[in-house]
C-alpha cells in the first residue's frame, strides 16, 4: 500500500522488475545451452519471460551499437538507462527535480 502513496516508490519497484529480468535473462542464457537439447520447461519458460520483458529494451539498444561479435554489451547499457531514468523519475516525484 506505500506503493500507492508513494509514486516513487512505484517507480523504484517498477526498475527492479526490469534489473531482475534482465539479470534472470543473462543468467538463463548461460544455462540453458548447458542443460542439452531438451532444457528444464521451468527454465525455458523463465527465459521466455525475461526475453519478453527485456527485449523492448535490449532490441533498440543492440540495433544502435556496433556487432561485437559473441560479446553482448546490451545488457549492461540498458542497466545503466534505467538507472539514469529510474533516477531522474525519482528526483521529479519527490519534487527534488
Amino acid at each position: 500500500m506505500e506503493a500507492l502513496r508513494n509514486p516513487a516508490t512505484l517507480v523504484n519497484a517498477l526498475f527492479w522488475v526490469f534489473y531482475l529480468a534482465i539479470l534472470a535473462r543473462i543468467i538463463l542464457s548461460f544455462l540453458l545451452p548447458m542443460t542439452g537439447p531438451r532444457p528444464n520447461p521451468l527454465l525455458a519458460g523463465l527465459f521466455a519471460v525475461a526475453n519478453q520483458l527485456t527485449e523492448p529494451i535490449l532490441g533498440p539498444i543492440r540495433r544502435v551499437m556496433p556487432n561485437l561479435g559473441l560479446l553482448d554489451l546490451s545488457p549492461m547499457i540498458a542497466i545503466i538507462l534505467l538507472e539514469i531514468i529510474r533516477y531522474v523519475l525519482v528526483k521529479v516525484l519527490l519534487g527534488g527535480g
